[in-house]
């Protein structure tokens, strides 16, 4: 009977949540009320005495699960709700081993001190019942060694251990190479796992198999690092894990999200064991599926279609609302966190992953030093676009031989930087392999020359003047490391380190117990501090959730053929950093016509003020960074220009002195009867009038107004848009931003660039745009 409900349930889920070709992508928004209306559900069905209606006949059980559910979907542990569970949760002595490891894992993620008697209880006496025998042993089963062993079960009381080490509690190494032993000795010949050893596979329990390995492999691996005395050992060598190749490859070829692979029924139970498995390998593709969207989307639409908040799967426990919801929000929570940075894997295999733990120890560390929850990932570079590139904010690049990248690939690795992107590079094993590789790549990347044949993108040391030496933490300058910067657009974009980085992020897994020598590990703390200084520097600590961030669509190459009723801007060159910003305002039109539906064309039109073609625009834009002058002739130009009725819409890049005082000074001679004034907050241009958006008030960032102590971080103000303007009769010719828009445009949140925010940079100008459209007659 049960198999028929699953069943039943299967086809049930199959038939509400099945996608529409016409059904839309899910959003960061929709994702972010399905999990609130998920927490308010929960919340509702909570009991006077903090417990929740058990449905599985494990006293508890229900309990700690929607605790776990509420607390990593973000409800504070001193919620009234949190404190009353954990006030129910502490008077239990659970018996089952699911309610045991289930109870450990609450207490360690609420307030593990307080409660750390409780956890060293539970690990104790999870450890006294793994099985010792020859067909189970490592494994558990539900509550003692004399009943059968079964993989679910097993992977909870890791699950439990894995979440107690974090929390500072000490587990037997023994208990975890047993454990080991288990799962690599019970893997189907296919790569997958039953619910008990030899059973065909299913892909909740290949899942469990998979984050069981990965956990137990990293409790006991002595990493790709090691320490002989005072000296550090890089670039150990070591075995490729075929156990997890091959269990992903079955997971890839069987992926759904619409049911459990090998299974009739525990779809959500399978979802929440998926979203461990991505985050666990830092993939952001199993097979070729975008696990967490396409999960993200099934879910939405399935929650939609109940009501309520809540979801109702298949199979024991999760066919009620309440268990069903539990193991749908952990997925959506849990499998949503930022991604840091993402590890570029590149050809010749293995040499991108000689640290193969490097990445990970690092982005723990700036968990714990940012208070928050994060993870990374591992990007292919040969199936990667720019899309997927750009779905992480810093792109890792590790490696020891010649990287064998193609035209095609460095052309997307250039888009990447061009949108925003950062690329943090390391040659981790020493030589001059990668060395000369990755710095003729970047030649290749960036061919561009002067007039004397100069490159003029080129890899330059980085002076401790530099913020990204002190952008988090300082670097002990007896332990520094050389750091070489290359700039595009607005900021420093690649950070290169000639010397082994990922050799000491390697060595430093958090919580470890090991100590070195101290001269070891004042190398550690150094480089550990170079590590979170570049990530600061490249992210200003702001990185988002998944799905937040907008796809990228691929410019098709080709000239616009220019149309009619579609709006074309152009840039005007000059001496003062014209191409410094180059997809600030590409950005700006993408926006405009997402916001508006306006038909713009996004070509790029370079033109100088002596071009006829300038008299072809109604509006031309110009920014830089350092000082300029214009010709008479140009001059001249410009105000026939305006006077024909074209507007000039101009910022500072990163609110360079510089340029402003050369621009005033050239609009001063161009209009000596019109000077430049500031426009007023009451101005038309800054409301909705003409479709634009109400910017009463936007964001100004500047680190300048800073302490001047401790890490580079931005004062932010409040304030309305400070713009100004030459007025000619009741239109405005020239409209000028003192503060930044463009490297904000182009997505650089910069810690050296004082200006707007990016939203609010791209309303400013739109309401330009638009105003220029509309208002400005």
């Amino acid at each position: 009977m049960r198999l028929v409900a699953a069943a039943v349930g299967a086809a049930l889920w199959l038939g509400l949540v099945l996608p529409s070709s016409a059904q839309a992508e899910v959003t960061a928004e929709q994702v972010r009320r399905s999990i609130d209306d998920a927490v308010g559900f929960l919340e509702r069905q909570q009991k006077p005495d903090g417990s929740w209606e058990d449905y599985l006949n494990y006293p508890g059980g229900t309990t700690a699960l929607c605790t776990l559910s509420l607390l990593t979907a973000g409800v504070e542990v001193g919620d009234p709700v949190i404190q009353k569970a954990l006030a129910y949760l502490r008077t239990l002595d659970p018996k089952l081993n699911y309610v045991v490891s289930l109870q450990t894992m609450v207490l360690a993620a609420a307030e593990p001190q307080k409660d750390l008697a409780l956890i060293v209880r539970n690990v104790k006496l999870l450890e006294s019942r793994q099985h010792r025998d020859d067909r189970s042993g490592g494994s558990w089963a539900y509550e003692n060694p004399s009943r059968i062993a079964d993989n679910s079960n097993a992977q909870f009381v890791l699950l439990a251990l894995h979440e107690a080490e974090r929390a500072g509690v000490t587990t037997s190494e023994a208990t975890w190479r047993l454990a080991r032993d288990y799962w690599e000795r019970s893997q189907n010949a296919d790569g997958s796992w039953g619910y008990f050893t030899g059973q065909p596979g299913s892909g909740s329990m290949t899942c469990a198999g998979i984050s069981a390995l990965l956990m137990a492999r990293e409790k006991l691996a002595e990493g790709d690092a090691k320490v002989s005395g005072e000296t550090v050992e890089c670039c150990v060598e070591h075995t490729t894990d075929n156990a997890i190749a091959r269990a992903m490859g079955w997971l890839g070829r069987n992926f759904s999200v619409y049911q459990n692979p090998g299974d009739a029924g525990h779809i959500l139970y399978y979802l929440y064991g998926l979203e461990r498995v991505g985050r666990l390998t830092n993939s952001r593709l199993i097979g070729n599926h975008d696990w967490y969207r396409e999960g993200a989307e099934a879910l939405v639409r399935r929650q939609a279609q109940l009501g309520g908040g809540a979801w109702i799967g298949a199979g024991s426990g999760e066919q009620t609302p309440i268990v069903g919801t539990c193991f749908a929000l952990l997925f959506l929570a849990k499998g949503r966190r930022p991604v840091l940075a993402a590890k570029l894997e590149f050809d010749p295999q293995p040499s991108w992953d000689n640290h193969r733990h490097d990445l990970a120890n690092l982005t723990r560390y700036c968990e714990k030093k940012w208070q928050r929850e994060l993870t990374w990932q591992v990007m292919r570079s040969k199936l990667a676009t720019v899309d997927d590139l750009n779905q992480a904010p810093v792109l890792y690049i590790s490696g020891s031989k010649a990287p064998a990248w193609s035209d095609a690939e460095l052309k997307i690795l250039r888009q990447y930087l061009d949108l925003g992107g950062f690329i943090f590079a390391e040659n981790c094993c020493g030589g001059n392999e990668f060395d000369a590789g990755f710095r003729a790549m970047l030649a290749r990347m960036f061919p561009d020359r002067d007039e004397r044949g100069t490159l003029l993108y080129q890899l330059r040391p980085l002076p401790l003047e530099h913020s990204v030496w002190n952008a988090e933490e300082p670097v002990d300058p007896k332990h520094m490391r050389p750091l070489e910067g290359l700039d595009v657009g607005c900021r420093t974009s690649v950070i290169y380190c000639p010397q082994n980085l990922g050799c000491y992020w390697e060595l430093d897994r958090l919580g470890r117990k090991q100590r070195y020598p101290e001269a070891v590990e004042a190398e550690i703390r150094a480089v550990r501090s170079i590590g979170i200084n570049v990530l600061a520097y490249a992210t200003n600590r702001e990185v988002k959730y998944k799905l937040e961030i907008p796809h990228i669509l691929a410019d098709s190459g080709k000239p616009d053929a220019v149309e009619r009723a579609k709006l074309y801007i152009a840039e005007l060159k000059h001496g003062g950093g014209s191409n410094i910003a180059p997809t600030a305002l590409v950005n700006l039109l993408k926006q405009l016509s997402l916001d508006t539906g306006l038909r713009v064309s996004t070509e790029k039109r370079e033109l100088s003020p002596l071009q006829d073609e300038v008299f072809d625009h109604h509006l031309v834009f110009m920014h830089g960074r350092s000082s300029f002058s214009f010709s008479d002739a140009e001059r001249k130009q410009l105000r026939l220009f305006v006077e024909r009725g074209g507007l000039i819409f101009a910022d500072a890049i990163c609110s360079s002195e510089e340029f402003a005082a050369s621009f005033r000074r050239e609009m001063g001679q161009i209009f000596s009867d019109a000077p430049l004034r500031p426009i007023p907050a009451s101005s038309e241009m800054f409301g909705e009038k003409f479709g634009g958006f109400a910017l009463g008030q936007v964001t100004l960032r500047d680190p300048r107004r800073g302490n001047g102590a401790g890490p580079l971080r931005f004062d932010v103000i409040r304030t309305s848009p400070e713009l100004e303007g030459v007025q000619l009769g009741n239109r405005y010719g020239v409209i000028f931003s003192k503060y930044d828009l463009s490297c904000a445009l182009e997505r650089h949140n910069s810690l050296e660039c004082a200006g707007y925010n990016r939203d609010d940079a791209a309303r400013i100008g739109i309401n330009v745009i638009l105003f220029s459209l509309r208002g400005n007659l």
